[in-house]
């Protein structure tokens, strides 16, 4: 056997050894496991692993591999210890390296291992030779956030329809609301007295907003009309033309003096304020475009539509960045987080969160089984979902746990049915929370200053985390 060994395998002798594999003693007369004698070369010396030469490649990149061309090198020393550590154990030391079966566990030598127990993973230790089994854990949703539950503590009536849309004005002294009833109102947020109303609108307003840039009110309705209202004069000094049905809501860019307006016409529309131009029309829905939010960071502008999709628009080019189809049912509301680049999708089938700049998405806030009118979040994490059956649903933003759910019966005189939640807004100073509703009122909440966590303890249990996209 040395002879043969010293003529067959002479050329690579010299080889450097592995350092990975660890050397082992054969004894003189060791036998397989059918009880075959074994005969190694050399009786009683350390058997090594060595490694052979590289393959034939060629010199250089784009160089067909021909016997002119063709390089073989032989391993340098520190090259062949890199290239036997990268190698995979050989067949016979994982053999050796597992544990004896025991008597009814006998396994035939090359058989596979039996399936492992579902839910175990198997785990490397550092300095383990043997693997080790542990059971994976589901993830679990964290610990949420306690927060003050929040209580009715005035209803304004005013309006003689439904309240369809409400903003507060940044300098937080007083709030506008628009109606079915055509009119905008103006309120003091203090007292809760009517200020002012403003009337030119010939149909349903459905969306207002005030301007932090300019002393400017903004305007929508079902009459196809956007109007700009100078608050110092409480006139229209400017009209937005162009939409061709309802326009049901928009916003303001929060660093240039852009408006954007979306429309049951299945558009949204970037208008210049001053010159009242339309810079862009925003087209790819294929339904009425029922919310639009602006932000200063990429993506500009995201719309909500009845088509069931979000879109992310690139503001400067006026076409979409990103589609999200995720939702099943009509997309009525978005909302953007005031600090974390996220955002928040309402519709029937459930809440669910995202992450800019791409849409990624995070979770679902499920259990509002209702037509999500409107979103609102403040800065600590609460998100405010209203409904068209006049249910608003509370929930910790991290988490997703839904702490609170407030049903408040409609104005004596109003009908049951006349229940419903058309927009909710946090004031600037974010401790009051105004809701606009289908009974012609709007409700002012706040939150409960006797409320602790020992009277109101979070319901929560480490429960396993459901996380469906779709």
């Amino acid at each position: 056997m040395a002879i043969k060994l010293r003529n067959e395998y002479g050329p690579v002798l010299h080889m450097p050894t592995s350092k990975e594999n660890l050397k082992e003693k054969v004894p003189q007369s060791a036998s397989d496991s059918y009880g075959h004698k074994q005969y190694p070369a050399n009786q009683g010396q350390e058997v090594e692993y060595l490694v052979t030469g590289t393959h034939p490649y060629p010199p250089g990149p784009g160089v067909a591999l021909t016997a002119d061309t063709k390089v073989q090198r032989m391993p340098s020393e520190s090259a062949a210890q890199s290239l036997a550590v990268a190698l995979p154990a050989s067949p016979a030391r994982a053999d050796a390296n597992r544990p004896v079966p025991t008597g009814g566990e006998y396994r035939h030598p090359g058989a596979p291992d039996r399936a492992q127990p579902a839910g175990a993973v198997v785990m490397e230790g550092g300095n383990a030779k043997n693997s080790a089994l542990m059971a994976k854990k589901a993830p679990t949703m964290p610990k949420p956030q306690w927060h003050p539950p929040w209580k009715l503590y005035r209803v304004i009536s005013g309006h003689l329809g439904w309240v369809r849309c409400i903003a507060v004005e940044p300098g937080n002294q007083w709030f506008v609301t628009g109606s079915a009833d055509r009119t905008i109102k103006i309120w003091d947020l203090a007292s809760g007295k009517l200020k002012l109303s403003l009337t030119g609108h010939i149909s349903t307003v459905r969306g207002v907003i005030v301007s932090t840039r300019s002393p400017y009110l903004f305007s929508c309705g079902e009459d196809k009309q956007v109007k700009c209202w100078d608050l110092e004069y409480n006139k229209v000094i400017r009209h937005y033309h162009g939409h061709l049905s309802a326009v049901y809501g928009l916003d303001l860019h929060p660093t240039i003096d852009v408006l954007v307006t979306c429309s049951r016409d299945s558009t949204a529309r970037i208008w210049d304020v001053r010159t009242k131009a339309s810079v862009h029309t925003l087209s790819g829905h294929t339904n009425a475009v029922a919310t639009v939010r602006c932000q200063a960071a990429e993506p500009q502008i995201i719309t909500g539509s009845h088509d069931t999709t979000i879109r992310l628009w690139d503001l400067v080019a006026g076409k979409t960045r990103v589609t999200l189809t995720n939702h099943k049912k009509s997309v009525r509301a978005v909302v953007l987080h005031p600090r974390h680049y996220t955002f928040a999708s309402g519709s029937p089938d459930n809440i669910k969160q995202w992450k800019f700049p791409d849409g990624s998405f995070i979770q679902n806030l499920s259990g509002h089984n209702a037509i999500i009118n409107t979103l609102t979040v403040n800065s600590d994490g609460v998100l405010v979902s209203g409904a068209d059956n006049g249910t608003m649903h509370l929930w910790d933003w991290r988490t997703g746990y839904n702490f609170q759910r407030v049903h408040a019966a409609v104005q004596p005189g109003s009908l049951d049915s006349e229940s419903g939640i058309f927009a909710c807004a946090f004031d600037q100073s974010e401790s009051r929370l105004l809701t606009a509703e289908a009974d012609k009122t709007i409700k002012v909440y706040k939150e409960d200053d006797t409320a602790t966590e020992e009277t109101h303890p979070v319901s929560w249990k480490p429960e396993i985390i459901k996380r469906k996209r779709f």
